[in-house]
């Protein structure tokens, strides 16, 4: 008898002999093929060899693909996401009657052949030409595991996949001679354990762990007889002996299996027996795969997830390879989303926003001095339905998001900062009146904008005139002021901070460099307008968005993960200044429905003229979030609507995106410290005149007064000053 090594199999030279018998006697009939033998006999034994000579003599085991778990910051778990729901696991984490019942089903003399098995051989071809056609196999468990390998390395590739499983000769011979590697170099127990690892189950479960979990809803080490006898036999075909929808097909099949094992004397007759009379009792646990599974609203954020490690060359040299690495799965990805702060967005656009209301919000809150996005949700939930959708509506459009919405005035606080880096007095006073032309010609960082003279620029209300300092300017959000302040300093200033701030088109464009960009006139996103005012709240230090804390791999190793960039966009003083302006702004302008009960918090409303957006965007020292409410197409005006409930004449800034503000903000921010803003004194004189302020209306009752308007928007998203029909052209809107 030859010698065998431990685990059973031969030398690698007496598979090769054992091979090339197997090629003379039935051109390779082939050890699983299933070829009618006739059809086989043109195949010569030298024909054979070359081809086997020919293949790489190594086997590349691609990693096997797994379920990544995407956490928050404090480790609860936001979902699941693969691309093949496998967890990998080890013999010992497995039910001896499963390592059992595979073997007795699939390749009962495994542990007496190697890697062909030659009585087997002759079995299948004997039978074959008994019956003249293809009614049985002769694959071994250590082929079947190559041919496996060969799928796993296909991934979602349907050609790839297509190759790896034609019945040809070519693909044949090479699973033979790497099942004679694989044989040599793993021995019986690894490539059970890999086997079992890597073979499809059917309802989306790969592995025994995930089918376990499928089926039973129990670990693979506490499957009992019956239930491995089930999972064993489903194997050869998942559709046919699938226990959810053929139940009596899959109990026939179980039975199989469990005779197959008493034969083995794996188990008594009277073991199987028992076994085979009790009826299947199944625990299904629905497959949870992806962010349509998310918690607490957070399947946007998920996929924004996603598409930051798609995008991150930190993962990959390329986005194939870092798709390819995504799609292995097996990572444990904690983010920054605070649990608390999540459900606080969450609850609080519920409340305030229904998912098929008219016109949807967004809201996202991040950290300042760190850039974490801690929350992120809006009202059209995620999914394919009606009323759903998969645009994050949070986001530009490069990172899934849509082409943005216009901010309004909440893009002001970006000018009067660029002002206060140029020097101009805070107490700086305008006439600003009810209505102006625009100032003509205004510096930019390219040369000089000219108006033709016609152009106007307006007020909300006629009550708003002048003159005005900057405090009371921004409280009110008076326009003529602003237009004044940016025309006098130049468009080219604003430009440049807005870029040190990170407030950039959503679209991905550069900002257009006219004078009525003081009024919000370019789509933008809610979370470029929050980590933009985080600015203001980190004494002038910018940090760019982040999302991510860690990550490890499938083998528990750390991965290198994007941090945010920090920088100054403005100094301290400058942030302060503004601070107590918007400050002003929750407390007697035209955000005082968004001022939040005990702690210091400061802001600012926008809205567009048509209300095709409403915004509130603030901050306290730790937290900064953004609020955008409207039609994600820009079609809906939102003149005579109903929102959450509440009917509306107008919707303002302040009595639709503030309340939702204030309250996620309240929520996310409870049992946390309230430290106060830091200010700087501003002597603006006080005028006895009707507020006229967003913040004095009721909801569904406007009263004349100023939102942070500004020219009029067209219905394609875009802004028009009249007399500028090309001053910035039509919006692509928010999709």
């Amino acid at each position: 008898m030859p010698k065998k090594r431990d685990g059973g199999g031969l030398s690698k030279t007496q598979q090769a002999a054992k091979f090339l018998g197997v090629s003379v006697l039935a051109g390779a009939v082939l050890a699983g093929l299933a070829l009618p033998a006739a059809g086989a006999l043109g195949l010569t034994a030298k024909g054979s060899v070359e081809g086997f000579d020919d293949i790489p003599a190594n086997l590349k085991t691609p990693p096997l693909s797994q379920r990544t778990r995407i956490l928050d910051s404090k480790g609860g778990e936001i979902a699941k996401v693969y691309s093949r729901d496998r967890t990998v696991i080890g013999l010992k984490d497995m039910s001896p009657y499963i390592q059992k019942a595979i073997v007795a089903i699939e390749d009962a003399r495994f542990y007496q052949h190697g890697a062909i098995d030659l009585k087997g051989i002759l079995r299948a071809l004997n039978k074959n030409a008994q019956s003249g056609g293809v009614s049985q196999g002769a694959s071994t468990l250590t082929q079947q595991y190559v041919k496996n390998v060969f799928v796993e390395e296909a991934g979602d590739n349907p050609d790839k996949v297509a190759q790896a499983t034609q019945q040809t000769l070519g693909r044949k011979v090479k699973e033979l001679k790497y099942a004679i590697q694989v044989e040599k170099e793993l021995g019986k127990r690894k490539i059970l354990q890999n086997y079992l690892n890597i073979t499809f189950f059917g309802q989306q479960a790969y592995g025994i762990e995930a089918a376990a979990q499928r089926y039973f809803s129990k670990h693979a080490k506490d499957l009992n007889l019956g239930e491995s006898a089930l999972l064993a036999g489903i194997v050869q075909s998942p559709s046919r002996y699938d226990p959810v929808n053929d139940p009596q097909e899959a109990t026939r099949r179980r039975n199989t299996v469990l005779q197959r094992m008493a034969d083995m004397k794996d188990v008594t007759q009277a073991e199987a027996d028992a076994a085979a009379k009790k009826p299947i009792k199944l625990a299904v646990s629905r497959p949870k795969n992806g962010c349509i599974t998310a918690t607490d609203g957070a399947g946007f954020f998920c996929d924004y997830i996603r598409t930051v490690f798609l995008s991150d060359k930190a993962f990959g040299k390329s986005r194939k390879a870092r798709l390819k690495l995504w799609n292995q799965g097996g990572m444990t990805i904690r983010t920054t989303l605070d649990p608390q702060a999540q459900k606080s967005v969450q609850a609080s656009i519920k409340e305030h926003v229904y998912d098929d209301d008219p016109v949807a919000t967004a809201a996202t809150i991040v950290e300042p001095g760190t850039g974490k996005i801690l929350g992120m949700g809006q009202s059209r939930p995620y999914g394919f339905r009606e009323n759903e959708t998969v645009i994050n509506l949070s986001v530009n459009h490069d990172m899934g998001g849509g082409a943005g919405y216009l901010p309004g005035s909440t893009f002001k606080p970006v000018v009067a900062a660029a002002a206060l880096e140029q020097g101009t007095n805070p107490e700086q006073e305008y006439p600003s009146p009810y209505r102006m032309p625009y100032p003509t010609p205004v510096q930019t960082c390219e040369g000089e904008w000219q108006g033709n003279g016609s152009e106007n620029v307006e007020n909300e209300n006629k009550e708003e005139v002048g003159p005005y300092g900057m405090k009371e300017a921004t409280a009110k959000s008076v326009n003529t002021y602003f237009v004044q302040l940016i025309s006098d300093m130049g468009v080219c200033p604003a430009v440049k901070m807005a870029q040190k701030m990170g407030i950039e088109r959503a679209d991905g464009k550069p900002l257009q460099q006219v004078p009525s960009m003081t009024l919000g006139t370019q789509e933008m996103s809610p979370l470029t307008m929050a980590a933009g005012y985080a600015t203001f709240a980190s004494g002038g230090q910018y940090c760019s968005p982040v999302a991510l804390e860690s990550i490890t791999d499938a083998r528990g190793r750390a991965m290198k993960v994007p941090q945010s960039s920090c920088r100054t966009a403005m100094s301290k003083k400058t942030a302060d200044t503004i601070n107590t302006l918007l400050k002003g702004v929750v407390e007697d302008g035209t955000g005082k429905e968004a001022g939040l009960k005990g702690r210091d918090s400061a802001g600012k409303t926008g809205t567009t003229d048509s209300r095709y957006a409403a915004w509130f965007v603030g901050y306290t020292p730790n937290a900064a979030g953004a609020v955008w409410v409207g039609d994600p197409q820009h079609k809906r005006k939102m003149f005579n609507i109903t929102i959450g409930g509440v009917p509306h004449d107008k919707v303002y800034g302040a009595d639709t995106p503030g309340p939702i503000w204030r309250d996620a903000m309240s929520g996310a921010l409870e049992g946390r410290p309230a430290p106060a803003l830091p200010t700087v004194p501003i002597d603006d004189p006080a005028k006895d005149k009707n507020q006229g302020a967003e913040g004095d209306r009721g909801r569904g009752k406007p009263k004349p007064g100023r939102g942070g308007h500004g020219g009029h928007n067209k219905p394609g998203g875009g802004w028009h000053i009249p007399g500028f029909p090309d001053l910035l052209g039509g919006g692509n809107g928010g999709w």
